[in-house]
């Protein structure tokens, strides 16, 4: 029976194997055919992608189920830049420059021996033609202001600042709001541990040193710019004491030794935060030993002599706070102690500014030999009152736990401002130095309310107590009032910018693209367009919702409010003629990211020419990085100031320039409400001038596009023009310099016509210059 048994399980092996036989009755050994290998296919196969475009790349396998796949893209040999970027569902967007081809892989994510890859090949657009460009001689619509193109002196070097000859510098900042110049010490506060530290680190004119002010007044003034510093508002400054007892270790707002237990420390300074992530001296305190006090370790930092004590009345007055809000006693309270805390005319006296904190340090710079008032041209030029209110709550934290107030903000604005112009009537003060969007319109009190109050949207805008005490006029509206009514009680202007931080670009895949790499071509358009935000009337973002104020023409109940153009610059302007006629406009900080590349320096060479174009005042660039890894934005300035090495510029009278898709059948006014004659821009920009000193018509055009762009440039309203133009051009050809080209010829007006014509090709991503004499 149980050789049966054996038997029958043989000849079972034996069929199952496929592979028995010979005689006798004997077994062989069994052969077995290898299974087909499993290939991964990526379709479509070898394509071609025209740069600028995306591609949706699939990956099937030759047999068995579809796995998840990983997605990569790298570049052929010797190729060092982008690549471009795929999605985790394999959608390719291409770079810009672009290597010939590419190639994507398609991986298996739970077995890297299972992959497939095919070869791109990246095409540039071929040349097509771009829009109608106008440029208007007869019609000048303002002076443009030399002082657009400015730079902050954060991370700034000399060499930078000589190739984009910046008209205007800045001292701002975070720290600087905590500076003090009679011991050259200052306080990082959030960004870095709240540590005192010596001077101004990072500053121009040595990036990687440490300047005073006055350091930084002096490079300047030897490079030919004009200074723009900031004078504290906020109430506090450094102690000077940059060691703590320790000896080594800088004397900080928490340190470990008071504070311990905190989540995070450089060496033995604390972030001021308590375990569960809260800001010490908030509304809760850490259960540490010790806890974290209101105002950080009293060793660090000490309160100025603020003129009006606008810090301290928000200290006093909101005291009693219950969880964020301000009750209308406590505003009360504000507004009477900020006021009674304000000189009459007659004491606002030279000995009154120079024992104030501003006052005696703009006396410092004055009565110095070595600098003078602003007018002497070796002083400084203007001042900031202070540095984005909205974020003393958050970032000087340790000395400023309240949100800042209407009152605060307004009356702190206007008691430095006068001590400012008291010690310097030559002096030019700029505020408020607002950075935030909806602190535009409200108060950080108003802004905390209706987050934490606000039933049923907790919108910015959904309890804003503090702008309904103050008549619903908006912030900064409201600060432009009380300096009008200023000016009268004290018989001279003391503000003469209204300023804001304009942080207006654009999102890309959930981020905002300003303080980023070039990144894709997707991304760098979204880079571009975005520059729409200080000008265009349709143009919306998400980061900008309608401020939804009860007395709004477009006031909704919603709490989904609909976007609102920004329209930065002619938002200023309207600001300023209705509040305080006669204040200029400025933006003293502004990123819109990729400055180390073709497509920031375009983006950059965009926005100087909407500044001029548009009529701002003043502008400083707020920068990504050192200004040497930003070579090809200082290249966009040198496109304006300093096109031929030779510091010759752009010329100083703004001119109607118009880009449109077709072409004008009346005259080009492209700073109209509706923005009509600026269809074209998002391919080229055009900007027009006539330059004062020899009569020359020069024309910036941009092309935004990622191929090659012909186009006729129509020069209105002119008599007498030069055969040619003389053609400076910045491209990715050659990212160390802008290249002189051959001249451009100008066609004549016809008989009986005064518009004379010039064709060109533009390349791609490129900043070409005109220079025409007539």
């Amino acid at each position: 029976m149980a050789r049966k048994l054996a038997a029958l399980v043989g000849l079972v092996v034996c069929a199952v194997a496929a592979g028995c036989g010979g005689g006798g009755g004997g077994v062989t050994a069994a052969t077995t055919n290898p299974p087909p290998a499993v290939t991964v296919t990526v379709s479509p196969a070898a394509p071609s992608v025209t740069i600028g475009a995306s591609q949706q790349f699939t990956a099937t396998v030759s047999s068995g189920s579809t796995p998840s796949w990983n997605w990569t893209v790298t570049p052929p040999s010797g190729w060092s830049g982008d690549v471009g970027t795929i999605s985790s569902s394999g959608l390719y967007q291409t770079p810009y420059p672009a290597p010939a081809t590419v190639t994507v892989t398609a991986t298996s994510a739970t077995n890297t021996s299972l992959s497939g890859s095919t070869t791109v090949t990246l095409s540039a657009p071929a040349t097509a033609s771009g829009p109608h460009l106008t440029v208007d001689a007869g019609n000048q619509l303002h002076s443009i202001s030399p002082l657009i193109y400015g730079a902050n002196g954060w991370q700034l070097d000399a060499a930078s600042a000589a190739t984009a000859n910046f008209s205007v510098v800045r001292w701002g900042g975070d720290a600087t709001s905590r500076y003090n110049y009679k011991l050259n010490s200052t306080n990082s506060a959030a960004d870095w541990y709240f540590e005192n530290f010596t001077g101004q680190n990072g500053a121009y004119p040595n990036p990687g040193a440490t300047a005073a002010f006055t350091d930084f007044v002096s490079a300047a003034d030897a490079a030919g710019m004009q200074v723009l510093g900031t004078v504290p508002v906020l109430g506090w400054v450094s102690n000077g004491n940059t060691n703590n007892n320790s000896g080594a270790t800088p004397a900080c707002s928490f340190p470990q030794s008071t504070y311990p237990g905190q989540t995070k420390y450089d060496g033995a300074c604390g972030n001021g935060l308590c375990p569960n992530g809260s800001a010490c001296g908030t509304k809760t305190t850490c259960t540490n030993s010790g806890g974290c006090s209101l105002l950080g370790d009293s060793n660090a930092v000490k309160i100025t002599s603020q003129q009006a004590l606008a810090a301290a009345c928000t200290m006093n007055c909101s005291a009693s706070m219950a969880g964020g809000s301000m009750s209308a006693t406590q505003m009360g309270c504000m507004q009477s102690c900020s006021a009674a805390n304000m000189p009459t005319a007659a004491q606002a006296t030279a000995a009154w500014a120079q024992g104030t904190w501003s006052g005696g340090w703009v006396n410092s710079i004055v009565t110095n030999a070595a600098y003078g008032n602003a007018v002497s041209g070796k002083g400084v030029a203007m001042w900031d009152l202070d540095n984005e209110p909205a974020w003393w709550d958050a970032v000087h934290r340790d000395v400023h736990p309240s949100p800042s107030t209407y009152d605060e903000v307004t009356w702190g604005d206007i008691s430095t401002a006068l001590a400012i112009k008291t010690a310097d009537p030559t002096a030019k003060v700029n505020g408020p130095v607002i950075d935030y969007w909806w602190n535009y319109f409200y108060s950080k009190q108003d802004i905390e309310n209706g987050w934490g109050h606000g039933s049923p949207c907790y919108q910015p805008w959904s309890n804003p107590a503090d702008r309904i005490a103050h008549g619903g006029v908006p912030l900064i509206g409201y600060v432009l009032q009380q300096f009008q009514q200023a000016e009268s009680a004290y018989g001279m202007r003391l503000l003469d910018y209204v300023t804001i931080h304009g942080y207006a670009a654009g999102t890309y895949n959930g981020n905002a693209v300003s303080f980023t790499t070039a990144g894709d071509t997707a991304e760098q358009m979204v880079r571009m367009n975005s520059t729409r935000a200080l000008w265009d009337p349709t143009y919306t973002d998400k980061n900008f919702p309608q401020p939804n104020y009860t007395t709004d023409t477009n006031y909704t109940s919603s709490c989904n409010v609909p976007l609102q153009a920004p329209q930065l610059v002619p938002m200023l302007q309207s600001w300023a003629a209705t509040y305080y006629p006669g204040t200029k406009t400025s933006i003293d900080e502004y990123n819109f990211g990729g400055l180390e590349s073709i497509n920031g320096a375009v983006t950059q060479a965009d926005v100087l020419g909407i500044f001029g174009q548009y009529g701002l005042d003043l502008a400083t660039l707020w920068p990504t990085d050192v200004y040497t890894k930003q070579g090809p934005t200082n290249q966009a300035f040198a496109i304006y100031r300093n096109y031929d090495g030779a510091k010759s510029a752009f010329g100083d009278k703004a001119l109607a320039s118009c880009s449109t898709t077709a072409a004008l059948t009346s005259a080009c006014t492209p700073t109209a409400p509706q923005a009509a004659d600026e269809t074209g821009q998002g391919q080229l920009s055009v900007y027009g001038a006539l330059r004062s000193s020899d009569s020359a018509i020069t024309v910036v055009v941009i092309n935004k596009t990622f191929g090659p762009l012909t186009s006729t440039l129509s020069l209105a309203n002119v008599s007498t023009i030069g055969a040619s133009a003389s053609v400076y051009q910045y491209s990715s050809a050659n990212l160390a310099q802008i290249v002189k080209q051959s001249g451009a010829t100008v066609t004549p007006p016809a008989s009986g016509s005064t518009t004379a014509t010039l064709t060109y090709t533009f390349p791609a991503q490129s900043i070409t210059l005109f220079v025409i004499p007539q």
